[in-house]
């Protein structure tokens, strides 16, 4: 019962619904995108400080619906959309936009992308900016990419069972010694958690089976994205709907030192996207500057009128400290 009306919830508000849906009467394929401060100076919550944020707008037809988010460098950004159309950018701290670039993702054999082939859920580029990584839940597959997004280079199924479509991949995050994780939005009915994958290596190539565990949220929501800390730890963003808000995004941290086959891993979480600032959050980036550890979030609009497309810079101040033996802290490889 629980699961029917969070579906049905996800089907009203997230949609689309014919009364809702903006569609672009003809198409424009104009490269610009407009940054709109946003006024709001939230207080700190938790170890999110807000620094600033934007509404983007642009009058691309195939601009917004972001699911996914990588952070290329100081204010430069690749946002991708669950259409299959990715948008490169940069933004400096006037909330000036430059190199402005939206094109499609490729396909296999450039054919046209069905929905299925264009639902990417999540994005991740490696340290050395020359490979790149999606995860398609309509195809329920990994693809990775050159670091450009216009040429495939490996792709792979996830392995049996298939998770379903519109609950399987949702977040990727690739370690610093490589390894690389996979979670699910909402697969396998098992009362541990949701379902999530560690791969020895890059699951877009043959290898060996991934290790299975289980993500258990604890009332946080459902996961919407991931990213790497700089001490290794993964961050999770969590989608949770209801009427006031409508979304609630809660941040929080996993240690991937925690994972065992068919064990079960637990969150710390440090803090939510404050109450004015309420969107449908779906991409995550982590990076840091000047010895300061920066989070910005991107919201998928869905392509509602009621929604926004925003992006939105916290910095994250203390921490939880890594809770581990002495073992595991010699295991621990530091992050790149």
């Amino acid at each position: 019962m629980r699961r029917a009306i969070l579906a049905l919830l996800i089907l009203f508000f997230v949609g689309p619904m014919p009364w809702t849906v903006q569609r672009f009467p003809v198409d424009n394929h104009r490269q610009q995108v407009t940054a709109r401060p946003l006024p709001d100076r939230p207080p700190p919550s938790g170890s999110l400080h807000f620094v600033r944020g934007w509404h983007l707008v642009s009058p691309h037809s195939r601009f917004g619906g972001f699911s996914a988010l990588a952070r290329t460098g100081p204010g430069a950004f690749i946002l991708v959309g669950d259409n299959g159309y990715r948008t490169r950018l940069t933004v400096d701290g006037a909330g000036r936009v430059g190199a402005v670039d939206i094109r499609p993702l490729p396909t296999p054999d450039g054919r046209p992308a069905s929905k299925a082939m264009a639902d990417v859920e999540a994005l991740v580029v490696d340290s050395a900016g020359n490979r790149a990584w999606i995860a398609l839940e309509g195809v329920n597959q990994i693809w990775r990419l050159d670091v450009g997004l216009s040429r495939i280079e490996a792709r792979r199924k996830l392995p049996q069972p298939r998770w379903p479509a519109n609950r399987g991949a949702e977040a990727i995050a690739r370690l610093p010694d490589g390894r690389m994780i996979v979670f699910s939005e909402d697969a396998d009915d098992d009362p541990r958690g949701r379902e999530a994958l560690l791969y020895a290596g890059d699951p877009a190539m043959p290898g060996p089976p991934p290790q299975r565990f289980f993500y258990d949220a604890r009332g946080k929501g459902l996961v919407s994205d991931a990213a790497v800390l700089p001490d290794g730890r993964i961050l999770l963003v969590h989608r949770r709907l209801g009427f006031d808000p409508v979304f609630t995004t809660i941040l929080a941290v996993v240690d991937p030192a925690d994972i065992r086959t068919d064990g079960v891993v637990r969150s710390q979480t440090i803090g939510r996207v404050p109450r004015r600032l309420a969107e449908n959050y779906e991409g995550a980036a982590v990076g840091v500057e000047g010895g300061r550890t920066y989070l910005w979030l991107v919201s998928d609009d869905n392509f509602n009128r009621w929604q926004r497309s925003l992006l939105l810079q916290f910095e994250l101040v203390d921490l939880p400290p890594v809770d581990m033996p002495d073992s595991k802290k010699a295991a621990r490889k530091p992050a790149a």
